[in-house]
């Protein structure tokens, strides 16, 4: 079976965001951005840092503010949503008021008639060509290029558990590309990502990839044919972008 036999012509209306870093000074534009959100968008993608500090009380502003919505709403944690080592609870209070947190993991909805397939996790740091972190040397610094390889690895799970559906989305933090880091300084660039996350999004070639995290970087870039958009809130210098994915112009090609 090919993406070519999907005969469905049917339009999606996505909102992305990152790094809206909820928190209580900013608790009334919170539930105005969702406000203003709420027509027409049939599915809000959230690229992490959530919160402002890692604080459980932090993400409940998030959690009421997605309840003024009918859209589901997807979401990966960021660096500052584990600053705490509180992931759990904010995941557990996100997951209370409906938002589908994904953490190495992949889910599917049923919008307008069409499957879409989302494929998420946080992503980690370790550079992009030609200067990685080594699995090599202290064993620090090889827990940190495990750690990204494990995130590599469920994204390329998750990319195979919605290889059928018609439309298929990559949602991600850390940057898995340098094009959109461009403005940052390039000795924070292997904080802010690495290009091993590129690996199964070229090889599964997925319609759509988000990220945030890199507040001064660049708003678009590609890996192989698949867009990438930074939509961290201070590149965008909006509340959410817009996105229309029809199953009738993404990009055709064949189950891997």
């Amino acid at each position: 079976m090919d993406r070519a036999s999907q005969q469905a012509d049917t339009t999606i209306r996505i909102a992305g965001a990152g790094d809206i870093h909820c928190q209580d000074s900013r608790r009334a534009e919170a539930m105005r951005v969702f406000d203003e959100l709420a027509d027409p968008v049939d599915l809000v993608l959230l690229a992490g840092d959530l919160t402002a500090h890692g604080e459980p009380a932090e993400a409940a502003i998030l959690a009421d503010a997605s309840q003024r919505i009918d859209a589901p709403v997807v979401a990966v944690l960021g660096n500052h949503d584990w600053h705490l080592a509180r992931q759990r609870e904010i995941t557990a209070i996100l997951t209370e008021a409906g938002v589908r947190v994904l953490e190495r993991d992949s889910t599917t909805y049923t919008v307008n008639g069409a499957e879409v397939g989302i494929a998420g996790t946080k992503g980690f740091v370790g550079g992009f060509a030609p200067s990685h972190v080594s699995d090599f040397g202290e064993p620090a610094l090889r827990r940190l290029y495990a750690e990204t390889s494990e995130e590599v690895e469920a994204l390329h799970r998750g990319l195979g558990a919605i290889a059928t559906c018609p439309i298929r989305i990559v949602l991600l933090h850390y940057s898995p590309i340098a094009e959109t880091l461009e403005g940052e300084r390039p000795g924070i660039w292997p904080f802010l990502g690495t290009d091993r996350l590129a690996a199964p999004i070229l090889e599964r070639e997925p319609d759509l990839v988000l990220h945030g995290h890199a507040h001064s970087g660049s708003f678009e870039g590609r890996i192989g044919a698949t867009p990438v958009y930074n939509v961290s809130v201070p590149v965008m210098g909006r509340d959410f972008w817009r996105i229309e994915l029809s199953t009738s112009t993404v990009p055709v090609s064949p189950v891997h």
